[in-house]
């Protein structure tokens, strides 16, 4: 670690203009995050043209804080309407909603900003010291290595079924098939589009997730009595818990923050399976796991300490290596090229400052999210004032509009409303929704990795097993199918 180029880059970090920017930049992020259906990407791409009249550190501050917020805001309505404004959020909608509805609402933002604030923290200390060492790990993932991740990610099904894993892998399996809609990156042939021209271009996961959680969730309230749907008065304003109950989830803090710093370094697995992937973790290792999904904190922590670590991983081999690890991260690599700054293995080496000025800029992006979401937690939990009607058809209109603006395309409102009355008949069947979303995110990967790794070995499945990274992953996976079994053997004999 060079400590006179990480002086140099707090020194530019302590400019004026520099932290004023990223102060709206936060605010900003924070409420494009928590419109369902924009999220981190659609946030980057409305302040990127604003980037090109600033100067190199002011823009990459300004875009490291609208990408760390933005992740952020999006459990902000999966806490108090059960929208996740971003798919980053999703498994936060399994106990924070339940916490808003039992009159926790200020404690679940609480948690949520905290944990948010720690994970995003985490990797940016991890990467300070860290991060060419990680870059170079991530380069020896290749297609094998990639399916073997895939295969351990997709145990994560079971663990966030609810007690119901056979209904937890339909789900999963009906999310596999809508990831297999669309051109065939390898053979190029179509399929499952019946001659739709615009189904040529596959499904895209954001009206998959607001149809299937947010329309679900209207359609289910206005199949109810007024009354049954009106609840509880929610409590309002931001509340942090008492040092023993972080205490007790300081486990799964250090372990979702490694899980989310760790994938996000692996380009194109993402915040979304990260949160899903620790929050399983979470689940499976816990005392009582029977209390997930009714309000448990440690989901919440789990959720939001893996997503908003990702931030920091994902910016690894993009400034490393010049491959973005995420679709957000792709797009602040277009303004840093436009800004003259060439990402790739040189730049840690020719430009120690700006690299440490990635991370100094990661840290206060971080601390200034955790102001601003405190201070802001009064004006978001007051929407929980309004009619139940008024919310919900703002959540319609905004979950529409979400959907449309994701590509421009009808299609989308289409598969929107689909989705909806998809996630409202599961609901009706008990069949969680969670691993659809699970199964659509990895299931291209998952096939792609799968079917270059036997065009590499030619045609000859067991010969993956000569990798030993990939042995790791298929190792862990049988322990984590195995265990579980062994446990409830030993349990019958006693």
């Amino acid at each position: 670690m060079d400590f006179t180029s990480l002086a140099a880059a707090f020194g530019m970090q302590a400019d004026l203009t520099t932290l004023a920017i990223m102060f709206l930049a936060t605010f900003l992020g924070m409420i494009v995050g928590a419109l369902p259906g924009l999220g981190t990407v659609t946030a980057l791409a409305i302040v990127l043209p604003f980037t090109f009249v600033l100067g190199p550190t002011q823009a990459i501050g300004m875009l490291t804080a609208i990408y760390v917020s933005s992740v952020y805001g999006g459990s902000i309505p999966a806490i108090l309407i059960n929208v996740p404004g971003t798919p980053q959020s999703a498994a936060t909608v399994l106990d924070g909603y339940p916490m808003a509805q039992s009159g926790k609402a200020a404690e679940a933002l609480g948690w949520v900003t905290v944990s948010s604030a720690i994970g995003g923290v985490f990797s940016m200390v991890v990467l300070m010291f860290l991060a060419p060492q990680l870059a170079q790990v991530a380069v020896k993932f290749g297609s094998i290595e990639t399916f073997a991740l895939i295969v351990f990610s997709l145990t994560t099904i079971a663990w966030v079924s609810a007690g119901n894993p056979l209904k937890g892998l339909l789900a999963g399996l009906i999310g596999i098939v809508l990831s297999t809609v669309g051109i065939d990156a390898l053979s190029g042939a179509e399929r499952f589009t019946f001659g739709n021209f615009e189904l040529s271009a596959g499904l895209h996961v954001v009206p998959i997730l607001i149809g299937l959680f947010a329309l679900s969730e209207v359609f289910a309230a206005a199949a109810q009595p007024v009354a049954g749907v009106t609840g509880k008065v929610i409590s309002a304003g931001f509340k942090v818990a008492p040092w023993r109950e972080w205490k007790a989830v300081r486990k799964t803090m250090l372990r979702s923050s490694l899980i989310g710093t760790f994938l996000g370094i692996l380009p194109g697995v993402g915040a979304t399976a990260a949160s899903l992937i620790g929050y399983a973790q979470a689940r499976s290792s816990a005392r009582t796991p029977e209390t997930f999904g009714k309000g448990n904190p440690e989901g919440i922590v789990a959720s939001e300490a893996a997503n908003n670590a990702v931030t920091g991983g994902a910016l690894v081999p993009t400034l490393a290596l010049g491959i973005p690890g995420d679709a957000a991260t792709a797009v602040m690599l277009g303004a840093l090229v436009v800004h003259g700054i060439t990402p790739g293995v040189n730049l840690f080496q020719g430009s120690p400052d700006l690299v440490n000025f990635v991370f100094v800029a990661l840290l206060v992006a971080n601390v200034m999210m955790l102001i601003v979401g405190a201070l802001a937690a009064q004006m978001f939990s007051r929407v929980l004032k309004l009619p139940h009607a008024l919310i919900m058809g703002g959540v319609l209109a905004l979950a529409l509009a979400g959907s449309y603006v994701t590509r421009f395309s009808m299609i989308d409102l289409w598969v929107t409303l689909l989705a909806g009355v998809l996630g409202l008949l599961l609901r009706f069947a008990h069949v969680p929704l969670a691993p659809i979303v699970i199964g659509f995110i990895l299931g291209q990967p998952f096939e792609e990795s799968l079917r270059k790794g036997l065009i590499i070995t030619d045609m000859q499945p067991l010969r993956f097993l000569a990798s030993p990274i990939a042995d790791l992953f298929f190792a862990i996976t049988l322990a984590v199918i195995v265990w579980p079994l062994i446990a409830k053997a030993r349990a019958a004999r006693n």
